[in-house]
């Protein structure tokens, strides 16, 4: 065996590695798509909830109620994006 035959048994074993690596953590698009979307719609969801509660504790400082059940709604949203992005 030669250095040419060792470089190309190498290098075919390094190509196959990374095929197998792709397969593992990169799923179809189809699949991820749906979650991908579900994920961008709950941030921003998340980021108008946040800005609207900032807003009502300047503007309606009297309203604590309205300002904690949109502030903590907005955070269950993020709740629910973040276990989206690390669980599919």
């Amino acid at each position: 065996m030669n250095q040419e035959d060792v470089d190309k048994i190498i290098a075919e074993a390094v190509a196959e590695s990374k095929n197998e690596s792709r397969k593992k953590w990169h799923k179809g698009k189809s699949s991820t798509h749906h979650i991908e979307t579900a994920r961008r719609v709950l941030n921003w969801v998340f980021m108008i909830g946040f800005v609207a509660a900032i807003v009502i504790y300047f503007v309606l400082p009297e309203q604590r109620a309205l300002f904690f059940s949109i502030g903590f709604g907005a955070i269950a949203l993020k709740l629910v994006e973040f276990y989206l992005r690390f669980m599919f």
